[in-house]
């Protein structure tokens, strides 16, 4: 019997971290953290990273390990995560669970992404450098001369994608176009993916209602005191650009707190664009227990008729 993966996933703010304990204890599984800045142990606020109390409940793994200083990518989450469902959870679980809202990192593991060469330390350091000195400007036109048919695909505001591609331009004297292959790997495990979602107006009043809980826990605070990383990947989102605005004078904190709201409207609606393209995705409000119960049961087997979420 081949073992599962069971995905859920979701917009921002839909609700996947509740339901995610409910469903870990039915599996009797860990959570896998499928979200690119809950990694990092300098923003729980930010991120709205699992609670300690929820932390206790569920063992996780890739909640705050690592911090903002460190490079990570989605090619490094696809090794790691496999590593470790290999060799420490599947031979003692028969299903985990992996949950969160990163499109890049959920497709890495199910999907697989494309075999990219390692990046010289020294190059990326130096590209850092230009990018401080010079702005996007001149790492945009870098990279439109040396890899046009990129340059007119990738997010032009996603600074880490862009980054990237002008960075194995440069390391192999290759397009980085050219590496990327769009081919889905195979796994030796099952694949049970499940999405999340909820009218667009009870989404919105959820995210807004969670932006003001975030300035009463201190993002405001957690904000400034990494102020002077702000140029680092890792801050580059959604909290932490709109306040910086703000300590820089450019807004009032209010508008600060408003253009958070908005612009995490905007990530939810990009989130479920990108979900909505995969057709193996099964799709739930979250309150649809019952349902959600009975499509875990028909992918894990080992579980009794009797489920309750």
């Amino acid at each position: 019997m081949k073992n599962t993966l069971v995905v859920l996933a979701g917009p921002t703010g839909v609700g996947k971290t509740e339901l995610s304990l409910r469903i870990a204890g039915l599996l009797g599984s860990p959570v896998l953290s499928c979200d690119s800045r809950q990694i990092f142990r300098e923003i729980p606020i930010g991120t709205a990273a699992p609670s300690p109390e929820q932390l206790r409940r569920v063992k996780h793994y890739f909640i705050g390990d690592h911090s903002i200083h460190d490079y990570y990518s989605a090619a490094r989450f696809e090794t790691e995560v496999l590593d470790l469902l290999e060799k420490e959870l599947f031979p003692k679980h028969h299903s985990i669970l992996m949950t969160g809202g990163s499109m890049m990192y959920i497709d890495a593991v199910c999907k697989g992404i494309d075999d990219m060469p390692d990046v010289d330390g020294d190059l990326r350091k130096n590209l850092l450098e230009q990018y401080r000195d010079g702005g996007m400007d001149h790492i945009l036109a870098q990279l439109k001369l040396l890899d046009p048919e990129y340059y007119h695909q990738v997010d032009l505001k996603n600074y880490k994608r862009v980054m990237h591609g002008l960075e194995i331009c440069l390391m192999t004297g290759k397009p980085f176009s050219s590496f990327r292959q769009h081919s889905a790997k195979q796994r030796s495990f099952d694949i049970v993916k499940i999405c999340l979602n909820r009218d667009r107006s009870e989404l919105y009043d959820r995210i807004d209602r969670r932006v003001l809980d975030m300035m009463q826990q201190g993002l405001c605070e957690e904000a400034r005191n990494l102020y002077p990383f702000r140029n680092l990947n890792a801050l580059n989102t959604v909290g932490y650009k709109e306040l910086f605005a703000h300590f820089d004078g450019d807004i009032s904190l209010e508008e600060a707190v408003v253009r958070i709201q908005n612009n995490t409207h905007k990530y939810a609606r990009k989130q479920l664009t990108w979900f909505k393209k995969d057709k193996d995705y099964h799709w739930f409000h979250p309150e649809n227990t019952e349902e959600i119960g009975r499509l875990l049961k028909t992918a894990c087997s080992f579980l009794s008729s009797e489920i309750n979420l």
